[in-house]
């Protein structure tokens, strides 16, 4: 499904939402869970976080400590490798 069809989806679902007061207060609620969880994500990197990580990548292999996958090495064996 793509973004488009998701978000037509959506205003679908909120337009009946709308008209029913009890359906609304917990579609509300669960939209702020789901707000917090995002804001909460660990995982979740800044755009000048993700750049910096990929600048101290590049620099790391123009230093020559890179780690390369091996041809015809499974992603398994490779990260046991580098583990």
């Amino acid at each position: 499904m793509t973004a488009t069809q998701m978000n037509a989806e959506m205003l679908r679902n909120m337009s009946i939402i709308a008209e029913d007061e009890n359906l609304l207060k917990r579609a509300v609620k669960y939209l702020r869970k789901l707000v917090a969880e995002k804001n909460n994500d660990s995982t979740l990197l800044s755009e000048e976080e993700f750049f910096a990580r990929i600048d101290e990548a590049r620099d790391q292999i123009r230093r020559g400590e890179g780690v390369e996958m091996l041809p015809d090495e499974s992603l398994d064996d490779f990260l046991k490798r580098i583990g």
